[in-house]
């Protein structure tokens, strides 16, 4: 682990804050003074061009930040993680919005949400995209967008009638051809605000665009991110593993190490497309010990774990979470023949 500024301050934030109210906030939701404290910390720049007021902090940092969060407060975490795409993609670009939007999301003045999951759909294509106005008009359904009533802007996403996928951002608000669902009810999660968003005629101007690539240039793009181990996985794991004396941690620490520096150092290779196989398969393992860890909290917590208010019972819920979080038909086909193969 790291000595970053950064991971200090999550850790404090963490131990001060949201592992002390992760129990309440599972039942009753991420409230808008955790996302306050977020925007202070700094963590939402953790990758940002210092230019623009982040940290442009090591990757290593920025796991480990995620690491500390997501043990600490899962839905917190997951409400928070959703703002690095945002961040990224504007580094990335030079269209005019990354001068209006990435100072002000790299220091925290902006939280940023996406809605962009549904391309992994294709060729299926849930949100479609058309010219109108010397704008674009967004129709269809986003399944699942995170954060609702706490994020500021959200980066949304589609398909355009030339195979492009287009991403731009608008206010994170009820607005003409874009109304939300209720929150959803979810076995885990349920606190971080999650809804649908039914897209009639929602229009953004030209300037709201933030990248527009050929599908398949930005398919081949996000693979990597679906085949690498999440950080998370190992956060929730080590919040499990502090539940447990050291006679039953200390071996499936132990794997969780060695996963862990597996995974992390395939996350490092200069190349992301190569090992796509070694890295499906360090990610199923991470799960299986992730699935260990909180299996073991809950055995060793007996009837208490039963209870909603129990830290194993929702370290549990949160790993079923984390299963199938970023899920590809590809991981899904990986982890389910781990699953049948095991003796």
């Amino acid at each position: 682990m790291t000595s970053h500024l950064l991971a200090s301050r999550a850790r404090h934030l963490a131990d001060d804050l949201l592992a002390p109210h992760a129990e309440q906030v599972d039942q009753e939701g991420v409230p808008a003074s955790h996302i306050e404290a977020i925007k202070q910390s700094g963590v939402l720049g953790v990758s940002a061009p210092v230019a623009y007021g982040g940290s442009a902090a090591p990757a290593a940092v920025a796991r480990e930040t995620a690491e500390i969060l997501a043990g600490a407060c899962c839905s917190t975490w997951f409400v928070q993680t959703q703002h690095h795409t945002p961040v990224l993609t504007l580094t990335k670009t030079e269209l005019p919005v990354r001068e209006r939007l990435l100072g002000p999301l790299a220091r925290g003045e902006l939280m940023s949400g996406v809605a962009y999951a549904h391309l992994r759909a294709y060729p299926r294509i849930p949100v479609r995209v058309t010219r109108e106005r010397g704008g674009w008009r967004f129709d269809g359904t986003v399944s699942w967008y995170t954060g609702w009533g706490l994020n500021d802007v959200m980066l949304l996403a589609g398909v355009t009638d030339a195979d492009e996928a287009l991403f731009a951002f608008t206010e994170a608000r009820e607005q003409e051809g874009l109304r939300p669902s209720a929150p959803m009810r979810l076995a885990a999660l349920t606190a971080s605000r999650t809804v649908s968003l039914e897209l009639d005629g929602l229009w953004l101007p030209e300037d709201a665009v933030a990248s527009r690539t050929p599908y398949a240039e930005w398919a081949k793009g996000d693979r990597p991110r679906s085949t690498n181990a999440s950080p998370a996985v190992f956060g929730v794991a080590e919040a499990a593993l502090a539940l447990l004396d050291e006679d039953t941690s200390g071996p499936i620490r132990t794997r969780l190490d060695n996963v862990r520096k597996q995974a992390y150092a395939l996350a490092e290779h200069p190349v992301p497309h190569e090992h796509l196989e070694e890295r499906l398969s360090l990610r199923t393992q991470a799960y299986e010990v992730l699935m260990t860890a909180t299996t073991a909290a809950v055995v060793a917590g007996g009837g208490r774990s039963l209870s909603l208010t129990n830290r194993a019972q929702r370290l549990a819920r949160e790993a079923l979470f984390l299963l199938v979080q970023g899920q590809t038909a590809e991981s899904r086909r990986v982890h389910l023949k781990a699953l049948a193969d095991r003796p």
